[in-house]
């Protein structure tokens, strides 16, 4: 079974635009979350959103391959090109070897409404346009990107709700591990857009703290009123640990092991068996002692069923051993689709700047969090090995344990 490392990272997200961005931003305690205006003119009962500007990718690419492009494919792009770069990955190395590609996205809402709009409105489906078909499908993130890069490996879009980009992740690894792929882009890519996550604003999953929308995400906080909607894209370029030395490649850290679960239970609401499994397939498979992991970056949403549930399964898993436990979703809001792999980017930054970020606003532990260590200021540590969790609807769970090189 072949090492599995990380050589390239990247990140576009409400908390930045580059590593070096978002790296300040998790070091400050800043919040990328903000009151959106539009959003209440269109009757949404909860109007915070995490912020972001889509890029502006004219004269970086032509203009047919931005016309195939939806938003979150915006996203993924320039995380791609800046974990390629940090990968010291260029296009003629790119163009000699099988690359795969493996991102997370569950849903383009944005698109596929534009073009129903168009039907109706103008009763001629020649009008929705060329590019609409490519914006609107859900793999439109890797079909994109294996164009735009010329990728010849593996080329798969992973919808598994919100543990998608932590599952794109475990599955690159796996493949790499037993030698079928040595070298997968991998990532989770959102879009931001009131389309995109209305029904969770109708099924009233949003936070309703409107006028402080920094103190809305509050995971594991007593008093959290559910979650606030983000997005973005991530990016981490996977390798074996071969392919790597041989072409000299920066090798930052090593994916230990990838666990996952199904709840097999209620399609919404989480149970505390699942996640519990992940968590123990992950540690198995590690073959390490809890006690070498520093950092766990919850899926903490700031739901009240979902965090207390995860702290149950995290208790549960470490017993008396406490390491420090944060959910950057205070930070970032709920990057969905994007979360599993953003966050194990945060969780590198942090690792490798000696910092755990604070879990912003968590004031009052509830029962079940008062017995984890959740620190509400940053700590300065330094640890080599960190746990990240990822859950989804209809009861997903993924588990990834990575350590510092």
């Amino acid at each position: 079974m072949k090492r599995v490392v990380i050589t390239g990272l990247g990140i576009y997200s409400c908390l930045g635009k580059s590593l070096d961005e978002v790296r300040d931003s998790l070091y400050n305690g800043k919040s990328g979350i903000i009151f959106d205006p539009v959003s209440k003119e269109m009757g949404f009962r909860s109007a915070l959103t995490a912020h972001l500007d889509v890029p502006d990718l004219k004269g970086v690419l032509s203009r047919n391959q931005r016309a195939f492009m939806p938003e979150q494919a915006k996203y993924a792009y320039v995380a791609t090109a800046e974990a390629l770069k940090n990968a010291r990955i260029d296009q003629e190395w790119l163009d000699s070897h099988e690359v795969g590609l493996l991102y997370g996205n569950d849903s383009t809402a944005d698109a596929v409404v534009k073009s129903v709009d168009t039907m109706r409105e103008k009763k001629n489906t020649t009008l929705i346009g060329s590019g609409a078909i490519f914006q609107s499908m859900n793999s439109t993130v890797t079909m994109n990107l294996g164009c735009i890069f010329k990728l010849r490996g593996i080329n798969l879009t992973v919808s598994g709700a919100c543990a998608s980009g932590s599952h794109a992740i475990g599955l690159g690894a796996l493949l790499i591990r037993n030698g079928l792929q040595d070298c997968v882009v991998c990532g989770g890519a959102q879009e931001v857009n009131p389309y995109s996550i209305g029904s969770f604003d109708g099924i009233s999953a949003f936070s309703m703290r409107e006028d402080e929308p920094t103190k809305a995400s509050r995971p594991f906080d007593r008093d959290r009123d559910g979650l606030v909607p983000g997005g973005g894209a991530a990016t981490v370029i996977i390798e074996s640990y071969d392919s790597a030395v041989k072409r000299g490649a920066p090798i930052i850290a090593e994916i230990l092991s990838y666990g996952f679960s199904s709840n097999g239970d209620h399609i919404s609401v989480p149970n505390v068996e699942g996640p519990s499994r992940s968590l123990q397939m992950a540690i198995r498979e590690a073959g390490i002692d809890i006690r070498e992991i520093g950092y766990i970056n919850a899926h903490a949403t700031s739901t009240p069923v979902g965090d207390k549930n995860e702290a149950k399964a995290i208790a549960e898993v470490f017993c008396d051993y406490k390491p420090e436990v944060t959910s950057t979703k205070s930070q970032t809001g709920h990057e969905m689709w994007m979360a599993g792999a953003s966050e194990v980017v945060y969780s590198m930054l942090m690792m490798k700047n000696d910092f755990i970020a604070a879990n912003l606003n968590f004031e009052n532990p509830d029962e079940d969090s008062a017995k984890l260590n959740i620190p509400s200021q940053r700590v300065s540590k330094h640890f080599d090995m960190f746990l990240s969790n990822s859950f989804g609807f209809g009861g997903t769970n993924a588990t990834l344990i990575v350590k510092n090189l």
